[in-house]
């Protein structure tokens, strides 16, 4: 629109410094010495939901990467998808006290972006089933090279000035969606308007229709309190809502609303 409209376009786009620096112009180091000593108490609970956050984002998308379903061995015993995951929060945990006493932005993993990588490099074969996953390094130091360049340089950041925002929300719109098939959750959802006559038998196929329809309506819900939540005035909580799933899941268990031997194969992912 840019090129074809020059000056009459008006997109809007990424609002970026021009150079590699603090917004404010503050020093680099957070003067925490500076907070009186009731503000050091009170950030107590906010980081602890912070931790929350940043561990069970963390949890889910190792898990869904780590999915069996993806056939992937190197560095992993089998069916196991927690390998390697106290090394990685113990990566996460030395980046996060060093981005905290600096004042950037937390690292975590990126979950649909990482879901999206995996499929990429996965293999099918002509009936659609998945084979195995291209298990390399060189796209991933691909991918975060060239995003430390455009922190670091100033000439990809004069790029990404051009680029309009609503480009960069289609991609992640389709970074998003692409990554749905193949989740159980959504799966179960589109099974919700499916003849049960004539769709195709499922993993859960054994489970009584109604209780599926039962544990995806509450995961239903679930989902749409975590929405509601994150974009009210009381954002900071969601770690909270996050937490709480836990729970739930145990109190669907042993109060008998959906039976053990359904509840490990619906949530067995």
């Amino acid at each position: 629109a840019k090129v074809s409209q020059g000056a009459a376009a008006t997109l809007p786009s990424l609002a970026i410094p021009p150079t590699f620096a603090t917004t404010s112009g503050r020093p680099w180091l957070i003067p925490i010495m500076d907070l009186p000593v009731w503000a050091r108490w009170g950030a107590f609970l906010p980081a602890l939901m912070a931790t929350v956050l940043l561990f069970l984002d963390q949890n889910i998308t190792v898990r869904l990467v780590n999915n069996p379903q993806y056939k992937m061995e190197k560095g992993r015993r089998k069916n196991n998808m927690l390998d390697g995951m106290h090394a990685d929060l113990l990566v996460i945990s030395i980046l996060t006290f060093i981005t905290s006493i600096i004042g950037l932005p937390w690292l975590v993993a990126a979950t649909v972006r990482s879901i999206s990588h995996v499929r990429a490099l996965s293999i099918f074969d002509s009936a659609g089933k998945l084979k195995s996953t291209i298990e390399q390094r060189i796209t991933g130091l691909s991918i975060h090279s060239l995003i430390g360049a455009c922190v670091l340089f100033d000439k990809p950041r004069a790029i990404l000035t051009q680029i309009p925002k609503s480009v960069l929300m289609g991609l992640f719109l389709f970074l998003g969606t692409s990554a749905l098939p193949g989740n159980e959750m959504w799966e179960r959802m589109k099974e919700l308007f499916k003849d049960s006559k004539i769709a195709p038998k499922e993993r859960w196929s054994k489970v009584p229709t109604k209780v599926t329809m039962l544990f995806t309506a509450i995961q239903m819900g679930c989902l749409g309190a975590m929405v509601y939540v994150k974009e009210s005035p009381i954002g900071v909580l969601f770690p909270v809502v996050i937490a709480m799933l836990a729970p739930l899941r145990f109190w669907l268990e042993k109060s008998g609303v959906v039976k053990k031997e359904y509840m490990d194969i619906l949530d067995e992912e």
